[in-house]
């Protein structure tokens, strides 16, 4: 066995493989040092660190030096002996990592210790607020005197490490950058931008899904960001995620509701079935839609960037829709930000823009995506198969089998989303600065392109708006199209004047 200490040695001693590889790896070497290696974090101690090769030790040694990591000490759980546990706290009653060690059991496994728990003892917080995402209102677990402060529920619990990195992203207040943007272009013109970015965050997320040429299906999911961003209930309950689907898919979809069938993303490569991501069993989605619920109501007040991600890409990867999942889980971005009122109606954030720009860095949309799937689809991919196909009662019919739901089912439960976190954070930072930037600048420009030619001519709205569009489009001529539309332009002392309005006013950059 190697020197390792805390989950390193666990992992060794009780044969634990996690799908979620461990952010922190310790073990004894000459001198103490930290040194950060493709993510994870390789703590070195002298040897006057060493310990006693016991659960007691090490789980004592993750608690204090480690990343929490849930869904290991799920699997941890289920491996050991529950006596080794009732051992410890006998002998140990007011060890604080003691009594998180029997909370912790219980939480994840559901199942009691037999001890009849403790009577005394001051409360102490199941994660350090410091360094984790935690709830807004903390329950007293009495048996064992710990203050229950998780995000989430065993049914689902993303966890959110507090990094430097992290922190430093989310020290942003988004509506205080959009008062910003309306004082450099006006209030009127922000607003005014507000519907056309709601269309283009609609055309944006069909995008990621490669249909962005559905143009009823993009009218009716702006309609929705506009309409109920923010607004009613909140959206996870069963009744208002139904509405929600419907609005989003309309009429003719051909399948509603929750699904009861497999699902994976992938694709057909030659004769081969290609699978970039497994969603959990169709029975499990159901509690853990309900976790991510309790997750909504559990983190109230908390920092809404990490709300919005969790809730986000927590719904993607439970995947318990039978269409529109991707849209939902989008849509759950802007819904957090206005209910959490950190972004006011009207303004819907183009976020998806910047998702689907392959040149986001450091990394786009389907790289985060693949923080969690990558190491859970190279963990479970050879137990997939293909074979006989079969039609489910949501009337999905599928030939994939994997037969490792219940084995796999803590990874889906327990995601770590802080590389997710640190994404969206600069997503949204992003979108503000340089997309609804850049939309605020052009609709100026071409307000006051339009008044300046209503200087020279009259006509409505719409007509100088032609205009406008087709010298911006040709780069600053004036097409003989343009002169047959409309007669008054064959005056070239007028179309001229017209031009140069329209150079003057708009760079072609933005076109």
């Amino acid at each position: 066995m190697n020197d390792f200490l805390g989950y390193s040695w666990l992992a060794e001693r009780y044969q634990i493989t996690p799908c979620q590889p461990l952010q922190v790896v310790s073990l004894i070497n000459s001198r103490r040092q930290d040194v950060e290696i493709n993510g994870v974090i390789n703590q070195s101690f002298p040897p006057s660190y060493r310990i006693e090769p016991t659960l007691d030790d090490h789980l004592t040694f993750a608690f204090k030096r480690e990343a929490l990591h849930l869904e290991f000490l799920a699997r941890l759980f289920q491996a050991i002996d529950a006596a080794d546990l009732v051992n410890w706290i006998t002998a140990e009653p007011t060890s604080q990592y003691a009594r998180k060690a029997c909370f912790f059991y219980e939480w994840l496994t559901g199942r009691s210790l037999d001890h009849p728990g403790l009577n005394r003892g001051n409360y102490v917080d199941a994660i350090n607020g410091d360094q984790y995402l935690t709830c807004t209102q903390p329950t007293r677990n009495t048996r064992w005197r710990v203050l229950d402060n998780l995000p989430g529920t065993p049914d689902f619990c993303p966890m959110v490490r507090l990094t430097p990195t992290l922190n430093a992203l989310i020290d942003y207040d988004p509506g205080a950058a959009l008062d910003q943007l309306g004082v450099e272009y006006g209030e009127d013109t922000l607003i005014r931008s507000a519907v056309w970015l709601t269309i283009k965050e609609s055309k944006s997320s069909f995008a990621i899904e490669h249909e962005q040429q559905q143009v009823d299906r993009i009218q009716r999911f702006a309609a929705v960001m506009e309409l109920r961003c923010g607004n009613g209930k909140p959206p996870l309950a069963p009744q208002q995620l139904t509405d929600l689907q419907s609005a989003i898919l309309g009429p003719k979809a051909l399948s509603y509701g929750m699904r009861s069938s497999p699902a994976f993303v992938g694709q057909t490569v030659g004769f081969q079935n290609v699978v970039n991501y497994l969603a959990p069993h169709w029975e499990q989605a159901s509690g853990m839609l309900q976790g991510l619920q309790q997750f909504e109501q559990r983190t109230a007040g908390r920092d809404s960037i990490l709300r919005a991600t969790c809730l986000s890409f927590g719904f993607v990867y439970i995947h318990p829709l039978g269409d529109g999942n991707g849209r939902v889980s989008r849509f759950l971005i802007n819904d957090t930000l206005r209910r959490d009122k950190v972004v006011p109606a009207p303004y819907i954030l183009p976020v998806s823009a910047t998702m689907q720009n392959a040149r986001f860095l450091p990394q786009n949309y389907d790289q985060t995506l693949d923080e969690f799937s990558r190491p859970l689809m190279n963990n479970i991919r050879p137990d997939l198969h293909f074979d006989q196909r079969q039609v489910y009662a949501d009337g999905v019919e599928s030939n994939l089998r994997f037969d490792g739901f219940d084995t796999v089912a803590p990874a889906w439960r327990y995601i770590d989303m802080t590389k997710h976190a640190e994404y969206m954070a600069r997503v949204i930072r992003h979108t503000i600065e340089e997309e609804m930037r850049s939309e605020a600048l052009i609709l100026r420009d071409h307000l006051r392109a339009r008044e300046a030619i209503k200087e020279i001519l009259e006509g409505p709205d719409q007509d100088i708006d032609r205009i406008i569009r087709s010298i911006h489009q040709s780069k600053g001529v004036m097409s003989g199209k343009l002169r047959k539309q409309y007669p008054q332009l064959l005056d070239e002392t007028l179309s001229g004047e017209i031009v140069r309005v329209v150079r003057e006013h708009l760079s072609w950059s933005q076109g």
